[in-house]
């Protein structure tokens, strides 16, 4: 890339993450996900907006981007950085999972997780099949990975997207959130084993089925290992004498084990999505004092810089030119209500009262990032199309919104998360509502 080219791209970035953190501003004013923003940032320099009443600055701007939506030279560049600020995403997603099963949990997380997560999973595993699925396919033409999409889709909850209402509220210390963050990490850990599996079908789709299965069966060796036995791994190496990075350079030591996750997953032909995953788990579990830090800082650098230029390209490659509006409501209305339904039959069954199931029911409703990432996968790996793609991260967008507006007007009617016999109130005293409601955004994520 000569000078000049270097100079026109980094005008590109620019344009995407100023635009990118313009837009989620504005959109945390109004008391909505910054996410959103983001994404509405990309419609708005892409094809999709500026392309149709201005192609020829688009075209400047992005090269042929008004024919093809593809960026041109600089494809390759930005699409690392894309790449990049997915797995940050989905590293700061792994990251959130310490310290969220106390004993005390432990009942309400098992109900809310197995029939909140489980029963939704398998009724659309059950329904899919009878679903028009050729319009929905993507190019790998692979049925069974395209029904376990829907049945993820149906059933995933965000991590970053409700970690993040719960901060800007003022309620992340309560039981409520403790609650809902440990049912989205169960969630989260189950359903992006299945994506893997979906991913490797999709991979393998002309090879034997031998070879289908050993691929499945390395995906699934490579998850449990990096669940059960690498954060083990890490918090030995990390305190051993020989290995002075973690203690002179832990920013430098977090992301080279970021890099060493996604190196072996790319050895192993395993998706990278769920190797970030796997290392923000890891690193959180093995419990360095020493890290903590480090990780709050990678987190707050990504969060700032490479996952708002990853949601602007999502937003950039939405088609609304061909806007799938059947498919969107149908989606939104049948897989909310399913999710819904099940999510608060899971709270009765856990013993909750009617106000706190509807309260974690449509908290748990929220797709969020996990939902874009999830349409973001099955697109790249030809599981979905392109309007199956724009339907789940409008779905993604549109859950969040709804799970942040509906805390607020909680919050700010005095109401409790969950009832005193079940648990904190959402507010002590209920005066103190309308303080805790006034905080400068919903949601990031």
């Amino acid at each position: 890339m000569s000078t000049s080219e270097f100079g026109t791209f980094s005008f590109l970035l620019l344009l995407l993450l100023a635009t990118a953190q313009l837009c989620g501003y504005l959109f945390t004013r109004l008391r909505q996900p910054r996410v959103a923003g983001e994404i509405l940032a990309g419609l708005l320099l892409g094809p999709t907006i500026l392309g149709r009443l201005a192609p020829s600055l688009s075209h400047a701007i992005f090269p042929v981007a008004g024919a093809t939506g593809s960026l041109g030279k600089y494809e390759v560049v930005l699409s690392f950085l894309y790449n990049l600020g997915l797995l940050l995403l989905m590293f700061a997603s792994g990251a959130e999972t310490k310290g969220l099963f106390s004993r005390e949990n432990r009942r309400e997380v098992i109900w809310l997780g197995s029939v909140g997560t489980i029963l939704p999973f398998l009724l659309a595993l059950l329904v899919a099949p009878l679903l028009p699925l050729g319009l929905l396919a993507g190019s790998s033409g692979q049925r069974t990975a395209l029904v376990l999409v829907i049945g993820i889709a149906v059933a995933v909850t965000s991590i970053p997207v409700i970690s993040k209402i719960l901060h800007d509220l003022r309620i992340l210390h309560t039981r409520f959130a403790r609650l809902i963050l440990g049912v989205a990490v169960l969630e989260d850990v189950v359903l992006w084993a299945v994506l893997a599996v979906a991913t490797a079908l999709a991979a393998r789709v002309a090879l034997p089925l031998r070879q289908v299965v050993m691929h499945v069966l390395a995906t699934l060796v490579y998850f449990g290992i990096g669940l059960l036995v690498l954060p083990a791994v890490l918090r030995r190496v990390s305190r051993t004498r020989w290995n002075p990075l973690a203690r002179t350079a832990p920013i430098a030591y977090i992301v080279a084990i970021l890099l060493a996750y996604t190196a072996l997953a790319a050895a192993l032909d395993v998706s990278l999505v769920f190797a970030a995953f796997l290392a923000g788990f890891g690193v959180v579990v093995a419990d360095l004092d020493e890290l903590k830090e480090a990780i709050a800082v990678v987190s707050k650098i990504s969060f700032s810089v490479f996952i708002p230029v990853y949601f602007a390209v999502v937003g950039y490659r939405l088609d609304l030119k061909n806007f799938p509006l059947l498919m969107l409501v149908a989606f939104l209305i049948l897989g909310g209500a399913v999710k819904l339904l099940s999510a608060g039959l899971g709270a009765r069954l856990a013993g909750f009262g009617w106000l706190d199931s509807t309260n974690l029911a449509i908290t748990l409703n929220a797709r969020g990032g996990p939902g874009i990432v999830l349409a973001s996968v099955a697109y790249d790996a030809g599981i979905i199309n392109a309007q199956f793609y724009t339907t789940l991260v409008l779905v993604a967008v549109l859950t969040s919104q709804a799970a942040g507006a509906w805390l607020d007007f909680v919050l700010r009617r005095g109401w409790p998360l969950l009832s005193p016999q079940g648990a904190d109130t959402a507010v002590e005293p209920a005066s103190d509502a309308p303080t805790l409601a006034k905080s400068d955004g919903m949601a990031s994520r």
